[in-house]
């Protein structure tokens, strides 16, 4: 019997407003420790999954990130199952219950909270496990707790004896007075956990609340969704009921199991003060005892001669109540919806808008990356350096020829863009470097030279011959006078032919020798040069890798780009065959795209969208950045996140704006507006970057790479271009003058 622990998301926490809110409710709130309800759920429940359950969270979709979010910081993985809209606990339950059935018919489930406090893990998992023998016998087991107290905050449950027994009645909270009757009679509380096998709640949810049943089959239609997963629209016409109305109030399986361990549900500030954990923030108490205190960091809290208050601080409101009265905190939002319904939640920022943010990348370009690069950035004799520290010096270093290539293309492509700086002088004085100390006598480039300017490493890289090509192609398209130009990269072209296979894939120097990543960046400058010069060899070159692209580099089935290959064009073995990078499904989405315009090839096009629904798997919740690298399997294989991937996503978005309509096309502007948030995560004010961003936020500390600035100036080229070929409103006059 494989058991699947199944959190249950939902709920807004009322009475703890204001730390409660619709927004962030109290689940994904650090209450009762450090970390917050649904963590210590997710703690709690997921080692009960074993070898073959797999836990389950079942929440909203606006808490869509949060979920994610706090699960990803643990390491835990799960099955989100995502409502479009809320409407109980029945039909959130038996979505669960379908979801597990069809992986696994003789799955038994167990329902947990996300927000109660159990301090004690192993008395818990100890009663689910003892329950869920019940429960594969065909029984509904909720766990009912050992009253410490004739409790107003909590249903009642009356067993028909002790341990493991069948239940009587389910009884509302009731007043005080009942409360004690209750107790006194043996009742306990109604913890609201459920352990149960998946057919059995189908098949009662299907005899008592049969439409819900209906609703939640139609929404679950798709079989594979991933393991995060909205529900269909056709849960949002599923009756709006609890299970207890739904079910256990019907049902003839109804079993409870008494359990004795601390447990609480956390739903009022005096539950939250009696953990003993619910403080947070500065606070000073001068006569004052029995307080609960929670702030803000820099807030600070001082109370004199009080006794047995909450004093509850957010950035827009305070709530200062008696302990004894924290039930009724829900009267005053009540009154807070009347009279200032701002305050019912927090207020959202609304993110950057992609004109917005292109205005400031345009003249964070124009006013401080472009004269940085060029002034402390490249030596008069035309050198531009690998990288420049964050407080603007260059460290003497070897220097790769694809840097003195990318830094040529970057103030080419400023110089198309309108930018009104020396871009003539500057890429003149680098393609003079790059002839004279990069350039072979067989027009092939060199890799390295050392930090005293000798050659140090004569490899002809692919990926090296691709940036010069690139850049040779730019300085002509910006009408550099350079009359050889054009023999240059054809005497570069036909080396490289000629050192590689007459047809198929060419071969990389170094340790790859099959792989993908060359041959991106040898299409670009192939279709830089085509759109420049009539040269049918750039065109033939071109195709050449388009057609490996889409017979070997993507996989077949799954639609996706591998990277590194064996000598057949197969992919690699093991972990090498099985690399996917988002950035570069974004690239090559890019580029597909750009020759399916100019070629007229609906496959090619249909290949770029896939392409860019891979790469956008790639993409965080929160905040929303392209990672480094999965597995063919969609698993996360590096959450780290460089620089480069969020030009490509930002690149492949608006050229695929070109081409797509209605939804399609205002996805893909959001996306755009998306990706150039996530590039200003990285950017500086003094026109410089960082490069890598760890999983858990901050960068490495280390000198920013000059590499990445031909990023950022394609980037900013593509946006400039889509901003005119779709005349968009801020955009369609956007350059760097």
């Amino acid at each position: 019997m494989a058991l699947y622990p199944v959190i249950m998301c939902g709920g807004t926490g009322t009475r703890l407003w204001p730390a409660s809110r619709p927004s962030r409710p109290k689940q994904f709130i650090p209450l009762a420790g450090n970390r917050s309800l649904l963590q210590e759920a997710a703690v709690r429940v997921a080692s009960l999954a074993g070898d073959d359950g797999r836990l389950i969270v079942v929440g909203g979709l606006d808490h869509r990130v949060w979920i994610i979010e706090q699960l990803a910081e643990l390491e835990i993985d799960a099955q989100i199952l995502l409502e479009p809209e809320a409407r109980d606990s029945a039909a959130a339950m038996a979505a669960a219950a379908v979801w597990a059935a069809r992986r696994d018919p003789e799955a038994s489930l167990a329902f947990v909270a996300s927000d109660h406090h159990i301090p004690d893990h192993q008395a818990f998992r100890a009663a689910i496990i003892e329950a869920a023998e019940s429960a594969a016998q065909g029984r509904i087991v909720t766990l009912g707790v050992t009253p410490s107290g004739p409790s107003q905050a909590y249903g009642y449950i009356k067993p028909s004896g002790r341990g493991l027994t069948e239940v009587l009645a389910f009884v509302e909270k009731p007043d005080r007075t009942l409360a004690q009757t209750y107790v006194d009679a043996g009742y306990l509380w109604n913890s609201g956990n459920f352990i149960v096998s998946a057919q059995s709640l189908i098949a009662e949810v299907a005899a008592h609340a049969p439409a819900v049943l209906e609703a939640v089959r139609s929404s679950l239609e798709t079989e594979d969704a991933g393991d995060i997963q909205t529900l269909g629209v056709a849960f949002s016409g599923s009756p709006k009921i609890s299970i207890d109305y739904a079910v256990m109030e019907k049902t003839s399986r109804a079993s409870v199991l008494e359990v004795d361990f601390l447990w609480s549900d956390l739903g009022s500030w005096d539950a939250i003060a009696a953990s003993g954990e619910g403080d947070t923030g500065q606070h000073i108490f001068e006569g004052s005892e029995g307080c609960l205190v929670r702030a803000p960091e820099g807030v600070l809290v001082a109370a004199l001669g009080v006794r047995n208050l909450a004093i509850v601080v957010e950035e827009d409101a305070v709530l200062v109540c008696d302990l004894a009265h924290s039930q009724s905190v829900k009267k005053v939002v009540d009154r807070i919806r009347a009279t200032s319904p701002r305050h019912l939640d927090f207020a959202k920022p609304s993110p950057e808008d992609l004109v917005s943010g292109a205005v400031r990348f345009s003249a964070w370009m124009r006013l401080r990356a472009l004269p940085t690069w060029s002034t402390l950035g490249q030596s008069e004799d035309g050198a531009f350096v690998e990288v420049l520290s964050l407080d603007g010096r260059a460290p003497k270093l070897s220097r790769r020829a694809r840097v003195q290539a990318r830094q040529i293309f970057v103030y080419a492509s400023a110089g198309v863009n309108g930018w009104k700086g020396p871009w003539r002088g500057i890429v003149a004085r680098g393609l003079e470097r790059l002839y004279a100390d990069y350039l072979r006598p067989d027009g092939l480039s060199r890799a390295l030279l050392g930090p005293d300017g000798q050659p140090r490493d004569e490899t002809a890289y692919l990926y090296d011959q691709a940036f010069v090509l690139f850049a040779l192609a730019t300085a002509k398209r910006a009408g550099i006078d350079d009359p050889t130009l054009e023999a240059r990269a054809v005497k570069l072209r036909d080396a490289v032919l000629a050192a590689g296979p007459a047809t198929g894939g060419l071969i990389e120097a170094g340790d790859q020798p099959w792989q993908a990543n060359a041959h991106m960046h040898l299409l670009e400058a192939c279709l830089g040069w085509e759109a420049i010069d009539g040269d049918a060899g750039w065109t033939a070159l071109a195709d050449r890798i388009v057609d490996l692209a889409m017979t070997r580099f993507i996989d077949a089935r799954g639609g996706f780009l591998r990277e590194f290959f064996e000598s057949d064009w197969t992919p690699a073995p093991g972990d090498d065959g099985r690399l996917v990078e988002p950035g570069h499904q974004f690239e090559w989405a890019w580029l597909l795209a750009r020759v399916a315009r100019s070629r007229g090839r609906p496959d090619l096009l249909a290949a770029s969208r896939r392409l860019y629904a891979h790469g956008r798997k790639g993409v965080a919740e929160r905040p929303a950045i392209a990672i480094d690298a999965m597995n063919d399997d969609g698993s996360i294989r590096s959450g780290r996140a460089r620089l480069w991937p969020q030009t490509e996503w930002l690149k492949a978005s608006l050229i695929l704006v070109e081409s797509a309509t209605d939804g399609e096309r205002q996805r893909l502007l959001d996306d755009a507006a998306a990706a150039l948030r996530a590039l200003w995560l990285y950017l500086t004010p003094d026109g410089l970057w960082q490069d890598k961003r760890l999983p858990q936020g901050g960068f490495l500390d280390e000198p920013a790479p000059a590499s990445s600035f031909y990023h950022i100036a394609a980037g900013f080229d593509q946006l400039a271009e889509t901003g005119r070929v779709e005349e968009l409103v801020g955009l369609s006059d956007l350059d760097l003058s």
